[in-house]
């Protein structure tokens, strides 16, 4: 069915691959709800449809596609709809609009996708532009995963300050951020899963 000798794998490598994509990416389960619950939206509400939109679009990417992609919510746009466009309307936009708009968004990509113009739309993008797409929601996830871990913090002087070094979690986090780039230097399949697996005993 999912063609594993044909793609030259095997179940066990599949598996494995499964488990580190499952808990490279589950943060968003905790951190999605997070952002948005901000703008008013119930907590346990993005909580639950989080989880759904990604057991559902996975499944899709598995059983429709035969593609092993993991689909789950993006970080970035739940930042900007919570910030820039719920955030900054000052009461004006309420989040129930702002899911209006995104719910027809969502409605007009499916339709884009299933036509030819799809594939012009992105091929018109630059690739640099793509590029720099990429690298930025890289940059911000880092970004949003340095603050959780306390390595930085809020400054008034300059925005963004260096947390306190010599806390216990800033040193965990550290060393199972060294552990699991060594890992990756030596080509050892799955070492941001075993990077966490040490992080968290």
């Amino acid at each position: 069915m999912f063609n594993i000798k044909e793609n030259q794998t095997t179940v066990k490598k599949e598996i494995l691959a499964g488990i580190t994509t499952f808990f490279t990416m589950v943060y968003i389960v905790v951190v999605n709800p997070g952002i948005l619950s901000g703008t008013g939206v119930p907590f346990d509400q993005v909580f639950t449809a989080t989880i759904i939109a990604a057991v559902v679009g996975t499944l899709w990417m598995a059983l429709a596609a035969n593609f092993p992609i993991a689909i789950a919510p993006g970080m970035g746009l739940n930042a900007y709809f919570a910030v820039s466009v719920v955030g900054s309307s000052n009461g004006e936009i309420s989040y129930q609009t702002a899911f209006s708009a995104v719910f027809a968004a969502g409605i007009l990509f499916i339709i884009l996708s299933l036509t030819p113009l799809r594939k012009q739309l992105i091929e018109a993008i630059p690739a640099n532009l793509k590029y720099g797409i990429t690298a930025g929601i890289g940059l911000f996830i880092a970004f949003v995963g340095l603050r959780g871990a306390g390595i930085i913090t809020a400054n008034e002087a300059n925005l963004v300050g260096l947390g306190n070094l010599h806390s216990p979690g800033v040193i965990l986090a550290l060393i199972g951020l060294a552990f699991s780039v060594v890992l990756m230097v030596m080509n050892v399949n799955g070492a941001l899963f075993f990077g966490m697996i040490l992080t968290g005993l």
